[in-house]
């Protein structure tokens, strides 16, 4: 988690903005990962 958002899972549990913070980034990542799949698949 470090690595990929910036902060340790002490630091996310701690704050609900934090959480949001990594929720968000974790949607965009996962739509971002959506959309290439979707473009890989129609060609």
């Amino acid at each position: 988690m470090h690595s990929t958002h910036g902060m340790g899972y002490a630091e996310y549990n701690r704050t609900l903005d934090n959480r949001l913070e990594v929720e968000n980034s974790r949607q965009k990542d996962y739509e971002t990962s959506q959309k290439i799949v979707e473009q890989f698949i129609n060609g």
